[in-house]
């Protein structure tokens, strides 16, 4: 499977407990078909004090599947599909197939 998932993307999520919200990719875990998106999958982490900082409880992003989550189409914010054109010149870039806008360059 091609990950067409980069950090910095920002994507909606299509099911489960954060279903509609949206985020920017942290972190791609393309081994795991995963990837790290900002606020959404939240878990707690109790933490105990050490030398570098106080402990308590510590929200973290867990990582999600890709399948569940989609690009957003830079003309209108809505989920979009992806695909890879190539240009002249040989370079291969993304864009999205609902408006067919390149997201990157």
């Amino acid at each position: 499977m091609v990950a067409k998932f980069k950090k910095g993307d920002r994507v909606t999520v299509l099911s489960g407990k954060d279903k509609g919200k949206i985020g920017e990719v942290l972190k791609v875990l393309p081994s795991k078909i995963r990837a790290v998106v900002q606020g959404i999958n939240l878990y707690k982490r109790h933490t105990p004090p050490s030398q570098a900082g106080p402990g308590g409880i510590v929200e973290k992003e867990a990582s999600i599947h890709l399948s569940n989550l989609s690009h957003l189409d830079p003309s209108d914010n809505k989920p979009a599909r992806i695909g890879i054109k190539v240009l002249d010149g040989g370079r291969h870039v993304r864009y999205a197939k609902r408006s067919g806008e390149i997201i990157d360059l």
